[in-house]
């Protein structure tokens, strides 16, 4: 078993009423970013009575696909996205209250690499200790992995690629983050005690997979470890995004086949329970990212 070796913390949170903020597209995405609320972690209201908070601008396409906030050690909320179905690079922009937000910013992450057919979902987590930021997303570069090429779904063929940042001026060179030996999509990283877990798609189509899976490492940059069985008997999900509250993983994924959303839970990431029956979330919501805010920050998203 690929967890025998990790013990996972229990990370006690009281039960009393938490603030989560669900960040997350609809459609086409070109009317940029939408917000919902939660207090218990199971049911979403939108906010702003559906509208958007941000549109996009930045790229020849102006989409606004697969928002990922998170807090950054600066007191910022930091804003990843998709920009395009076909670009070399990815939006970003900040803000102190997910209202108001800076300037978009256009970040050419896979611009050095001709063969780049795309980058797709990116992410940002933040490493306290080195106070350094790392975003990272999914990519096929034409001509690699050819063990695990397929011709159908446009023959895409993805892995993780990275860059680290401690100001979002400043950027690494693009590095592999993690290959898996299979086509991977959607990962998103979760620091649990000493170890960090990474949640992907499987987008494996012959024979399809198109499930969720975890690796672990130990540090925030790898390497990881091979990747576990599926999570779930779910296919054709996707987007994965992680709340851990009251001791449980609790994962959201996007079911896209049925337009809707699913989730598991699970305490040791071995068993796991369909909860699928047991969430609410606004119509039409599609992969996004889950934050915690405080109560004067939702009580003003409220106010909009």
């Amino acid at each position: 078993m690929l967890f025998c070796l990790f013990s996972v913390s229990a990370f006690a949170q009281s039960k009393k009423s938490k603030n989560y903020v669900f960040s997350y597209f609809k459609g086409d995405s070109k009317d940029g970013l939408h917000l919902a609320y939660s207090n218990d972690g199971y049911h979403w209201t939108a906010l702003k009575n559906g509208q958007s908070f941000l549109k996009p601008e930045v790229a020849a396409d102006k989409l606004m696909r697969d928002p990922c906030i998170i807090r950054g050690g600066d007191g910022y909320f930091h804003m990843v996205w998709t920009v395009s179905w076909n670009d070399r690079g990815i939006g970003y922009a900040k803000s102190k209250d997910l209202i108001n937000w800076s300037a978009q910013q256009f970040i050419p992450v896979m611009g050095h690499e001709e063969n780049a057919r795309n980058t797709w979902a990116p992410e940002i987590t933040y490493d306290a200790k080195s106070k350094i930021y790392m975003i990272y997303w999914a990519s096929t570069i034409k001509g690699l992995y050819p063990q695990t090429q397929s011709e159908k779904e446009n023959a895409y063929n993805h892995r993780i690629y990275y860059v680290t940042t401690r100001d979002f001026i400043r950027f690494s060179d693009t590095k592999l983050l993690y290959d898996p030996g299979f086509n991977v999509i959607d990962a998103t990283i979760v620091k649990d005690g000493k170890f960090y877990f990474m949640f992907m798609k499987d987008e494996t189509v012959e024979p399809v997979t198109k499930d969720l899976k975890i690796a672990v490492s130990k540090k925030l940059d790898g390497p990881y470890t091979p990747a576990s069985k599926p999570l779930s008997n779910h296919q054709w999900v996707e987007g994965p995004t992680v709340l851990r509250q009251d001791g449980e993983w609790l994962v959201y994924f996007d079911k896209y086949r049925e337009k809707k959303y699913g989730a598991i839970k699970s305490k040791d990431l071995r068993v796991w329970e369909d909860v699928s029956d047991k969430i609410s979330l606004p119509s039409c919501i599609r992969h996004g990212s889950i934050l915690e805010v405080t109560p004067q920050e939702l009580e003003r998203l409220k106010r909009e």
